[in-house]
């Protein structure tokens, strides 16, 4: 081994390894393990490495992981330092975290493959076809906004256990009768199945390291939750402060949500917009502001029952409760339009192309949505649905309170368009 790292070197190699340890690793990267002064990794990993193979120093990732690489990064910068990673390390893996943190051009990553590249060749899935979720870290109910009938996924598992809390889930959620497979130790030569259908797993937990196949299945009469905006009001929890399905989808047209960005969803309700914000990619985010906390923990629930338990949830009054809050590239507005210098400082948050949209069915609020209509712009509307009721023996239309709605997209002169 070379004792110090020269200066053309990247900062870190980052190699990936799988089930079948020193075996399956490429000639590039056993020399890379080889040449390591030091060798960082879970203990798992690093117990894959024969010592006579890889004398470096061998370093354990401390818990919690994220805070402490910098410090280890630093310790060892003059010196051939290697990171072990599952798989691939760029998929959920430590490369993200090492990117983000040393910048992609301090890194040389060698890929294995990824268990999910295992599981779709044993499984013979298309793996463009196939929908992943990790619950490494994550609660099961991160699972439930990827389940539509018909469609196959692949689960990561966070551990033993997880298989059976996936079959729980499901059925819970009303898929019971869904296909499960749980493909244990891929790649090495202790591979395994155990198979069942969610509603009647009755396997003990068994080996930590697996990723569990699911194929969709509905059960007869179990609600419906489709990919698109405008959920059914059922789907929701709620005392009666919740967005009808058709306002809903007309708002969630409105703000446009796209891939990564962020939502405020001020004075939350029962978290819809937030929640269907969210469901949308599993890269957008959002943090509703709900000033009642019976109505908070409402929000938190709806948020876990419907796949995205990541909805940031703060129990504080707006605009106070926005201060410190990260910029938003969109703001709803569903309740306290009243509030004094709510709107403004909703406006003051908003970044060049962000977006604002604000319902309300009160005169008062709607005199200040035609006021800032006036001076800003963009687009007023009003919203009126009726519903099909029985009348005596026949059927006539019952009218919803019409919703009042102004969108508007900030310009770079601060005015609007």
């Amino acid at each position: 081994m070379s004792a110090d790292r020269r200066p053309t070197d990247p900062a870190v190699s980052v190699v990936g390894i799988g089930a079948d340890g020193w075996d399956g690793l490429s000639p590039s990267a056993r020399a890379v393990l080889r040449d390591a002064d030091v060798l960082i990794g879970g203990a798992r990993q690093l117990g894959l490495l024969p010592a006579a193979e890889c004398a470096g120093e061998r370093v354990t990732w401390p818990s919690p992981l994220r805070p402490a690489v910098p410090g280890l990064l630093a310790a060892h910068a003059a010196r051939r330092t290697a990171v072990l990673a599952s798989g691939d390390p760029m998929f959920y893996g430590i490369g993200r975290t090492l990117a983000e943190i040393a910048g992609a051009g301090a890194l040389r990553v060698l890929p294995h493959p990824s268990s999910v590249s295992y599981a779709c060749a044993r499984l013979g899935w298309p793996l463009e076809e196939t929908e992943t979720v990790t619950l490494v870290g994550r609660p099961p109910g991160s699972l439930t906004a990827a389940l539509h009938d018909g469609r196959r996924v692949l689960v990561l598992s966070a551990g033993a256990s997880t298989p059976g809390e996936v079959a729980a889930l499901l059925t819970a959620k009303g898929f019971g009768p869904s296909r499960l497979r749980v493909l244990e130790q891929l790649g090495s030569g202790r591979e395994h199945e155990r198979s069942g259908t969610a509603e009647g797993w009755y396997h003990p937990p068994g080996d930590p390291l697996n990723v569990i196949a699911v194929e969709c299945v509905r059960a007869a009469g179990a609600l419906r939750l489709g990919a698109v905006p405008g959920l059914p009001d059922e789907a929701y929890e709620n005392d009666g402060q919740l967005t009808k399905r058709h306002v809903r989808a007309a708002t969630l047209a409105a703000l446009a949500p796209a891939p990564g960005e962020l939502l405020w969803d001020i004075g939350g309700g029962s978290g819809s917009i937030a929640i269907e914000w969210m469901r949308t990619h599993r890269s957008c985010r959002a943090i509703t502001v709900e000033r009642d906390p019976g109505r908070a923990e409402r929000i938190a629930r709806n948020a876990e029952a419907l796949g995205v338990p990541a909805l940031r949830v703060v129990t504080a009054a707006a605009p106070s409760g926005l201060a410190g809050l990260p910029a938003p590239d969109a703001v709803f507005i569903g309740g306290g339009l009243t509030a004094p210098g709510l709107l403004d400082a909703c406006w003051d948050a908003l970044p060049e192309g962000g977006r604002l949209v604000a319902n309300t069915v009160t005169l008062e609020s709607e005199a200040l949505l035609a006021d800032r209509y006036r001076r800003h712009g963009g687009e007023l509307v009003r919203l009126a649905v009726a519903h099909a009721v029985p009348v005596g023996g026949f059927t006539g239309w019952r009218q919803a309170m019409p919703v009042t709605q102004w969108t508007v997209t900030k310009s770079p002169d601060g005015a609007s368009t």
